[in-house]
Order: C-alpha cells, then sequence, then structure tokens
C-alpha cells in the first residue's frame, strides 16, 4: 500500500458513520450485508450510507459483490491488512518483539 492509499483509507475509517459500517461488515465476515440492510442496521439514510460505501470502496476497505439483483458488501480483510502492514512498515526500530503483541491482537483467529 502507498501512502495516497493509506490516507485515502485513513480519512475513510476517520468518520462515524463509515467507522461503524467498517466494524459492521468486519463481524458480518464473508456473508457481508446487503447495502440496504446496512442502512436499516446502523439507522441511517440510504442515500447517505451509499455514499459512505462509495468512499470506503475507493479506500480499498470494502467491496460490493453482486448477488443477482441484491449488491452485497463485504470488508476487504486484505486492503486493511495492507493498511496495517503499511502503518507498523517500519515498527520497532529492529526489535521485532516489540510489535508482536500489536500483531497477535490484530491476527484473525477464526
Amino acid at each position: 500500500m502507498d501512502k495516497k492509499l493509506s490516507l485515502a483509507a485513513l480519512a475513510a475509517l476517520g468518520q462515524e458513520t463509515r467507522l461503524d459500517v467498517f466494524r459492521l461488515l468486519v463481524k458480518a465476515g464473508q456473508e457481508g450485508v446487503p447495502a440496504g440492510e446496512i442502512a436499516d442496521r446502523l439507522g441511517a439514510v440510504q442515500n447517505t450510507v451509499s455514499t459512505h460505501l462509495k468512499v470506503l470502496t475507493q479506500a480499498g476497505l470494502i467491496r460490493p459483490e453482486r448477488c443477482g439483483r441484491v449488491i452485497r458488501y463485504v470488508a476487504d480483510m486484505t486492503g486493511f491488512r495492507d493498511l496495517l502492514a503499511y502503518l507498523m512498515e517500519d515498527c520497532c526500530n529492529g526489535a521485532p518483539e516489540l510489535c508482536r503483541p500489536v500483531i497477535e491482537a490484530v491476527t484473525c483467529r477464526c
């Protein structure tokens, strides 16, 4: 991940509703959540959520998957891992044992 994409991802997650959407999709796993249901679950206006979904998609944090006429959104864990890797790229100045607790905390045990 480059600096420009990491800034886009951080900016996307820096907005309350988008952070809520991302966390909702992370919880949903690979099953994802239909766009309309995301708005319902968050108690938000569908037009507004649509805009937030676009920002998160462009930032590489979520991806749409078409199932017939329904578009489901799924957290893009590769994009999220890339963001974390970029942030920790030069971590600990050569002392990886200092980063180990962070890496273990974000490692999925699914």
